[in-house]
């Protein structure tokens, strides 16, 4: 049997720092989202050549490699049981 606590069966609630978090967090996405279309519309008839949209991919392609290698290097340091 598993004995986690008095409470182990009852409910995980959010308390009020919880929803104070997600309502900024929300709040930052939406001022993000509004400033990246007010920005984008602001460039007007600005071009990207295509030596710039190659190395935008090329920007885009390696922070998802860098992202994606550090969560591996995390599960695997987790599961090998080097997290101390």
């Amino acid at each position: 049997m598993n004995d986690n606590g008095p409470n182990d069966d009852a409910p995980h609630r959010l308390g009020a720092a919880g929803w104070i978090a997600i309502v900024a967090m929300a709040g930052f996405l939406v001022w993000s989202a509004w400033y990246a279309v007010y920005a984008w519309n602001a460039l007007g008839a600005v071009g990207i050549s295509v030596t710039g949209w190659i190395f935008i991919v090329i920007g885009i392609v390696l922070t998802i490699g860098l992202g994606a290698g550090l969560m591996a290097l995390v599960f695997y340091s987790s599961r090998h049981d080097m997290d101390r």
